[in-house]
Order: C-alpha cells, then structure tokens, then sequence
C-alpha cells in the first residue's frame, strides 16, 4: 500500500491547493471528480439582494465557491462596495476569497475549532442580532443550520442560493480504487459526496482511512459502515494532510478481523 494514492474527491479548484499539500508531505495523490459546482443564473431574488447591498448590517458566507460567486455579482452592481457591513465566513479559505476578491476583513471561527457551522455561530457578535438585516450566501440545499440559528436569534435573514452540487458518478478510474480498496487514504469534506460515494466502496475499502473535516462527517461515516475515520482539525489543504499522516496510512492494510473486533 505504499504506492497507493491518496484519494481526494474536492469540487472545484481547491482540489489543486488540497493535492499539493498533500504532493509536500510525501503523498501520491489521484483526484477524483464526484462533484460538480455550478453557478445559478441571476434571478430576481439575486438581483434584489444586489441592488439592497448597502441595507445588509452582516453578509455570512458559506464556502469559496459562494464568495466567488458574490465577488462577480458585485463588481457588476457595486463600483465601490459599501461601508458598515462586517462579513463572516465559515473557513478560513472562504475567508481568503473575500479579502482577496473584496479587499474586506473577515470574521471566522478561531483556530482549532473547526470550519463549521456550529463554530461560526459561536462568534460573540452573532448570538443578538435583533432585527439586523443578515444576507446568507450559499449554494442551493445544504444544511439549514445557519439561517435557522441566525433567524431564531432576530435577524431579519436573506438566504441566497447563487450555485447548485451536481453529485458526477465516478469515473472508472476512481470506482475501481473504491471498489478494491487501494489507495491510502480518502479525503471528503462533504456529507453529500460521502454519502454519494459510499454507494461504490466494498468491504475493503470501508477498512480504509477515511479523513473527514468534522466530527459530524464523523458520525455519518460511521453510520455508512466507515470504519477508521480520522477528524482533521479543519477543512484546509494543511489540516486535511496532517490528517493523513495522522491516521497512519502504512497500516491501512492490517488484519482486517482485529479490525472488526475492535
């Protein structure tokens, strides 16, 4: 198993960062497509949620794709942003996006803690938010964590979907790697791709690390029969490699009934 990749099965162009980071601790690294991200076209709820910007006191972001994806809007509606809005982020590579696309600070959970949701909302600034107009940009779907917790707490929410996951069914290259179980490690950060590919993993491949960003992502590997997840202390490109290393990839192929024992 010493050969054998690393699978990484990120959407989008964050696959490049999570491949390198891995290529500099050692790793052969195989990249496959289970997910497609895809802008939605502008519709007239976008179109007024980017035309009333300047009435948002905070604008929360969900992932890179999503900050990209308001970066574009805005540069056609706002020459020059407005002031007086604080912007927060789930991760701190969504965080990078905004100050990169928009030249704005950014509140994030603090280190260790986790890219979560869960994390996000433990920010002292968002636990009152009577009557504050809050803009919550994210994909179509996902988890209703946010927007609920932010409406239970009194913000008067927008929640806008500016893109859709399309789940890809694998390609043969990668069904054959989850089908025999040989690579070293699979990374997911995403319960919905998860879910997705545990449809094509065997028994084997079930035995094998399995690097997860969360404890919640966790807990659902475990209820799909995964049974050596290793929680990162985050969803970077570090964190995740770290991981890697951390579930002790050498050992993959130990006896698998001690394993079941266990």
């Amino acid at each position: 198993m010493s050969m054998a990749p690393v699978l990484i099965c990120r959407p989008g162009p964050r696959a490049a960062a999570l491949a390198e980071a891995m290529a500099a601790r050692g790793f052969a690294v195989e990249h496959g497509e289970a997910m497609a991200l895809e802008p939605l076209s502008e519709d007239a709820a976008q179109r007024a949620a980017w035309l009333d910007f300047d009435q948002f006191r905070r604008v929360a972001v969900v992932s890179p794709f999503a900050a990209e994806c308001m970066a574009e809007a805005l540069d056609r509606y706002w020459p020059q942003l407005p002031v007086g809005i604080d912007y927060y982020a789930v991760g701190a590579a969504t965080a990078a996006t905004l100050h990169r696309e928009l030249g704005v600070r950014v509140h994030l959970p603090p280190a260790g803690v986790g890219d979560t949701s869960e994390a996000l909302l433990a920010l002292g600034s968002l636990q009152r938010l009577d009557e504050q107009r809050v803009l919550l940009v994210a994909g179509e779907g996902g988890r209703p964590l946010l927007a609920e917790t932010l409406a239970g707490r009194g913000a008067r929410l927008t929640r806008l979907a500016v893109y859709r996951r399309r789940l890809l069914e694998p390609a043969e290259p990668l069904r054959q790697r989850l089908t025999a179980g040989d690579y070293r490690a699979l990374v997911v950060t995403s319960g919905e791709i998860l879910e997705h590919l545990a449809r094509w993993c065997s028994h084997t491949a079930l035995h094998q690390p399995l690097i997860v960003s969360s404890t919640r992502l966790a807990t659902l590997a475990g209820t799909l029969g995964f049974r050596r997840p290793v929680v990162a202390s985050g969803a970077t490109p570090a964190a995740l490699a770290d991981a890697v290393t951390k579930g002790d990839p050498e050992k993959a192929d130990v006896d698998h009934d001690d394993l079941e024992k266990g």
